[in-house]
């Protein structure tokens, strides 16, 4: 690895619900990783669902990313928390003590290992209690969070960041794990709040259908969709307001321009919602 901004170690990705966009995200760190010639690692400690159409999430980073190193402890087949999924299938739970050796013992031999969880970042997985925030705290990891960008994301999000905080955890950043090919007005206000929200600046937003693209297109997305500090050429301040900008988003027209281009969103309708919103016509 030669990039001194990208990420190192054990990274835990979690969400503030389900269908946020983790795996995705999980696939776009992995892809910029590898191709940086970093040794990267996905691991995925529980999955839920798996008599589902959908395909296994590891399954789905190998597509998107290219990365085959992936590991996976234990599936079962109902749409569940983990803790659930096990009991209604009367399979054992995550042995969560092991799930810890093992991403202990992969990061001696990786650059990076990225554990995926399942849900949100306290769903339970086992009947003691134990969390991606239990498994974080054991692995001294950081944790990235991705989230969605409509209505009630503001308050998924914060609880997730409070959650967060108040067991020491360092958060990693926040990612928008799928941005709507035509957003609607609360997509676009929830751009500055969730930043409020954060702290700080996103470090990611991904387009919708980020997981249907090939392997070369999806690399290209993700490095223009993710910050430096996971890997991505993301343009630094895209979300930053401008001081003494005239639009009420805190932009420069020519820069909310820009953004719009970057995102795929349409400059008329973003600058109409913006002013209806704020009383300007």
């Amino acid at each position: 690895m030669t990039d001194p901004a990208a990420p190192r170690g054990i990274l835990v990705i979690t969400g503030t619900g389900t269908g946020v966009g983790k795996t995705v995200v999980t696939a776009a760190v992995a892809v910029l990783a590898q191709a940086r010639g970093a040794r990267v690692a996905v691991v995925k400690p529980a999955q839920t669902g798996s008599d589902a159409a959908d395909a296994p999430d590891v399954e789905t980073v190998e597509r998107l990313s290219g990365v085959t190193d992936t590991h996976e402890f234990a599936r079962f087949p109902d749409p569940l928390s983990p803790e659930a999924a096990a009991r209604t299938s009367g399979l054992p739970p995550l042995d969560m003590d092991g799930a810890v050796d093992y991403v202990k013992k992969l990061a001696r031999s990786r650059d990076l290992v990225l554990v995926e969880g399942a849900g949100g970042l306290l769903v339970r997985y086992d009947p003691a209690g134990r969390t991606i925030a239990s498994l974080a705290s054991a692995l001294g990891a950081p944790v990235l969070v991705v989230t969605a960008p409509g209505l009630g994301t503001l308050n998924h999000t914060a609880l997730t960041c409070e959650a967060l905080a108040m067991r020491g955890l360092r958060r990693y950043g926040v990612v928008i794990g799928s941005w709507p090919r035509q957003p609607g007005l609360a997509e676009l206000e929830n751009l500055a709040d969730l930043r409020a929200v954060a702290g700080e600046p996103l470090a990611g937003v991904l387009p919708e259908g980020a997981g249907i693209l090939d392997r070369a297109a999806f690399l290209a997305m993700a490095r223009v969709a993710l910050a430096p500090h996971l890997g991505g050429e993301r343009p630094q301040g895209l979300w930053e307001p401008e001081p003494g900008a005239a639009h009420p988003l805190g932009v420069t027209r020519a820069r909310l321009r820009t953004l719009c281009d970057h995102f795929g969103v349409r400059f008329g309708r973003f600058v109409h919602a913006r002013s209806v919103r704020s009383g300007r016509q």
